[in-house]
């Protein structure tokens, strides 16, 4: 099989010639120009052969043309620090304005898009990330406005979410137009640490829907991630039509084999722990965690994968072992 075919046939509940697996990370400094990003996503795919492959954008791109701002401090993460927010008080919610998703950040991140996909050729999928309109909405006010905002002036917010869901509706459509085949949807507010479940359900899963209701019958592929500890796991997914979940399995609930038990007919993506044993661990560690992943989940509807971005700091050997133990 190739690269596209294998993650279909997973998808499908179909037996692939051999377990998919994919890894990402961000890309600090480089991100900054279509070009670069472009080049360090070829790059990473060239050396590590993955059966997909996931753009990640700038951190903070999702915000940037609408006024906030950032510093690079060299995280191991790869992202950056918020400096400056365009919403302080309830009423900047209504300054927000529809986004010229072709122009600015955007358009950059679309232009990145097209020379990833120029390269590549067409057998691998490319995904792009979006973001919950929710979450979107905390990064654009911070910690403690988002949250006073959402319980003590919900008619203003409600029109803050609307205009971003609207925004990135569109702005998903124009990926799948610019080279991407799926979108790599990530949630980061849906988590019992964060707010409680009726608060994500009124905030939450209506402007999630918005965006992916855009993207009904347009993409073979629609993959979940639930960022975060304590997560909503089964909220989420039984709200949304998405074909592939990702979460980290290895630092909170569900497991991998409690998830194949909850949703026996989903998709499932993780396994590998992406601090713990990714970066700390050696590469015999690294490959028994990817074989315990397909063991969990029978090894079918499954594709091994971190539950969140690969520190920039990942020994180079680990990698390899978490990418050659699916060939055996």
């Amino acid at each position: 099989m190739n690269k596209r075919d294998r993650v279909l046939a997973t998808v499908r509940g179909e037996k692939p010639d051999r377990t998919p697996i994919a890894l990402w990370r961000h890309w600090p400094k480089v991100d900054q120009t279509a070009e670069g990003l472009a080049k360090a996503v070829v790059a990473w795919q060239a050396t590590y052969d993955f059966d997909l492959i996931k753009v990640t954008p700038t951190s903070g791109y999702a915000v940037e043309d609408w006024g906030a701002r950032f510093v690079d401090r060299g995280n191991r993460e790869g992202t950056r620090d918020y400096v400056d927010r365009p919403v302080k008080l309830a009423r900047d919610w209504e300054k927000l304005w529809p986004l010229d998703i072709k122009a600015g950040v955007l358009g950059r991140e679309l232009q990145a898009l097209r020379l990833i996909r120029a390269t590549v050729g067409p057998d691998v999928f490319i995904l792009q990330t979006i973001f919950s309109p929710l979450a979107i909405a905390r990064n654009l006010a911070g910690e403690d406005v988002w949250l006073t905002h959402l319980r003590e002036q919900p008619q203003e917010f409600r029109r803050g979410l609307a205009l971003i869901a609207d925004t990135y509706a569109r702005y998903a459509q124009e990926c799948l137009r610019s080279g991407a085949d799926g979108i790599f949807f990530a949630t980061q507010c849906a988590s019992y640490d964060v707010i409680g479940e009726d608060e994500y359900e009124e905030f939450g899963v209506p402007y999630d829907r918005h965006v992916l209701g855009a993207l009904a019958e347009q993409t073979d592929l629609v993959l979940l991630h639930i960022h975060g500890m304590n997560i909503m796991f089964d909220l989420l997914t039984r709200s949304f039509p998405v074909n592939v979940i990702n979460w980290h399995d290895r630092r909170t609930s569900p497991s991998l084999a409690a998830a194949r038990t909850l949703r026996p007919k989903a998709t499932l993506m993780g396994g590998i722990n992406e601090w713990n044993t990714l970066v700390e661990g050696t590469p015999d560690l690294v490959a028994a965690e990817v074989r315990d992943a397909i063991a969990q989940t029978g090894g079918r509807g499954f594709i091994v994968g971190a539950g969140c971005v690969v520190s920039t700091d990942t020994p180079e050997a680990n990698l390899r072992a978490a990418r050659a133990a699916v060939e055996r």
